[in-house]
């Protein structure tokens, strides 16, 4: 089977890590399947640019190559700092976004990796189409790109041969899921344990900061949402709520739904599982407390829709992203007979 050819865009301010991470993580890929007994390499990756040079964000110089014939091209994130002009920034990016546009007219598999999402936006290549994005920008995202699908909770998103990924980690996400579709499950598997990847994860949900989440700098959108918010336990009611804001629903669903690029029903789960998963993590509660506490009577069905945002039933949750219960700075006290006490002793 001949190497599936994976081209890189490197461009100025993109993050290097991304440039080489899903890179790397093909290497590993090539010696399993070649330890598997492929007699061929499986990827031929090269980082290309319309420019001569490229100093990324930190101003770390990128050797690069003019883009060719490729089958996959990955498009990286870049730093989306506040003191960094969005329009500006893409406006001087008009050299990559008509690289993009043409690889894409040539039929080939274009991927963004993170905010690399804005890119395939401002080319055209997301309109109409359901994509995702890191959840810290996914509102500006959104209000951006109305035309565009967002689905704020996924990892990966492929919709009619263009994918998008959430924030940085998950481009080992995609990769593994690019492994799998070229070398098998057997392949895919053993490289993600090799890396320490979890080939496992669908959700970015468990992830969510909301202290760190932006207002979203619409006065309407921002008042349902803050009425939302303190009141998740009351059963979601479109004619009410709209009553309350004294709008129609229909205005109602369409302006919230402008602003925020979802509905209040979506926005409402959302933040309960954002909740949910703020008290699995600090306290001791039963979920039992925790689903009635967020307005759900039944376990079971807030288990169920926590695992469909989550990727991770409650106990999973809470076994994988509750604190250690150790004191910081100290050891259990049989950590020293299970590492060997010469491990701890000092000269």
């Amino acid at each position: 089977m001949s190497p599936l050819r994976v081209g890189v865009l490197a461009y100025p301010g993109c993050f290097a890590s991304e440039v080489f991470g899903v890179p790397d993580l093909l290497a590993m890929a090539s010696h399993v399947a070649a330890a598997r007994g492929s007699a061929e390499p499986s990827y031929a990756v090269s980082v290309v640019s319309p420019r001569r040079t490229v100093r990324a964000a930190g101003r770390a110089r990128i050797e690069v190559a003019r883009p060719g014939p490729v089958d996959v091209l990955l498009v990286p994130g870049f730093e989306l700092a506040p003191r960094i002009d969005l329009d500006a920034m893409l406006a001087d990016l008009a050299p990559e976004l008509e690289c993009i546009r043409e690889q894409a007219e040539s039929g080939i598999a274009v991927v963004s990796i993170c905010v690399g999402a804005f890119l395939l936006a401002e080319a055209g290549l997301l309109n109409g189409r359901s994509a995702t994005t890191s959840w810290l920008f996914a509102d500006r995202f959104a209000r951006r790109y109305p035309s565009i699908r967002l689905r704020p909770d996924r990892l990966v998103v492929t919709d009619r041969g263009v994918t998008t990924t959430a924030a940085f980690s998950a481009m080992y996400d995609f990769a593994v899921q690019l492994v799998r579709g070229h070398d098998g499950p057997a392949v895919a598997r053993s490289t993600a344990r090799i890396a320490l990847v979890d080939d496992a994860r669908s959700s970015q949900t468990p992830y969510v900061d909301a202290s760190l989440l932006p207002s979203g700098g619409q006065e309407f959108s921002d008042e349902v949402r803050r009425w939302l918010d303190q009141h998740l336990r009351t059963r979601y009611d479109l004619p009410a709520l709209a009553s309350r804001f004294h709008v129609s629903t229909r205005t109602m669903l369409r302006r919230f739904g402008e602003q925020t690029g979802q509905s209040p029903l979506a926005y409402l789960q959302s933040a309960r599982v954002r909740r949910a998963a703020h008290l699995l993590e600090t306290t001791d509660r039963t979920v039992a407390s925790i689903a009635a506490a967020i307005g759900y009577r039944d376990p079971g069905t807030f288990s169920a829709m926590f695992a469909r945002h989550t990727g991770r039933r409650p106990s999973d949750y809470r076994a994988t992203f509750q604190p250690s219960r150790h004191p910081a700075g100290r050891w259990p006290k049989d950590r020293g007979s299970r590492l060997g006490t010469s491990t701890l002793r000092t000269r």
